[in-house]
């Protein structure tokens, strides 16, 4: 098995050594790690480039490519059997890839792997939203859980059956990728142990926009009209 990690990024200047000091920590070393720039106007490129000595790293530059198409071309160019995604913005548990791939190691019929993800808040507001909108481990059913593209493992041929994550949608590509994959591939296994942390929206003002966008996406995909009704209205 060949594991290639991807990501894609944007002007992650002051975040992405988060991101790339845990990779170069991880108890799996990945085989590769192929990562999509969508045209930064930062230091985002030079700073992942500084890392091209202490691990087996690629970095394309894609001008105006989207999450979807940054993912797309990562994985396109990566030549892994296994590919491990995760997001900018996030650090990774040192066992992260780990656990993130052993299934694919003891059940040679894996096809899907879905991780989790625990907020790092460092604020009283940033911990009340953590505590409000994100799930905990024990509310997790294993058989329906839909991965976050922060934490998840896929083979390069399940990712073609599912037609890759849909570049016709700017929010929720990571959802419509899981619904598609499980539909025309197979369930994904889940790896509590392959966490990765993330910082949630620090104000209501960056709270309201990041659910908007996400519920436009659901839109987009004609998802969960009815659900999405009564979140807003209770978030209201």
């Amino acid at each position: 098995m060949k594991v290639s990690v991807i990501a894609t990024v944007l002007n992650e200047g002051e975040s992405i050594r988060r991101l790339m000091d845990s990779l170069a920590a991880q108890s799996r070393v990945p085989d590769e790690i192929v990562i999509v720039d969508g045209g930064s106007r930062d230091n985002t490129v030079e700073i992942i480039q500084s890392y091209s000595d202490r691990m087996p790293l690629r970095v394309i530059v894609e001008q105006g490519a989207s999450i979807s198409r940054g993912r797309n071309t990562a994985i396109e160019n990566a030549t892994g059997n296994v590919i491990a995604v995760t997001d900018a913005g996030v650090h990774l548990d040192k066992q992260w890839l780990r656990a993130l791939t052993k299934p694919f190691d003891s059940e040679p019929s894996t096809t899907g792997v879905a991780g989790f993800f625990l907020p790092d808040w460092q604020t009283d507001f940033e911990a009340a939203m953590s505590a409000t909108v994100l799930p905990q481990l024990e509310d997790i059913n294993p058989v329906s859980f839909l991965p976050s593209s922060r934490s998840v493992a896929f083979t390069k041929a399940g990712w073609q059956t599912a037609g890759g994550y849909p570049e016709w949608l700017d929010y929720c590509e990571d959802l419509i990728f899981d619904l598609r994959f499980r539909e025309l591939v197979g369930p994904f296994k889940f790896a509590p142990d392959a966490v990765v942390h993330f910082r949630p929206r620090g104000s209501l003002r960056s709270f309201y926009r990041q659910y908007f966008l996400y519920a436009r996406g659901d839109g987009k995909a004609d998802l969960w009209r009815k659900r999405h009704i009564i979140r807003y209205a209770t978030y209201f």
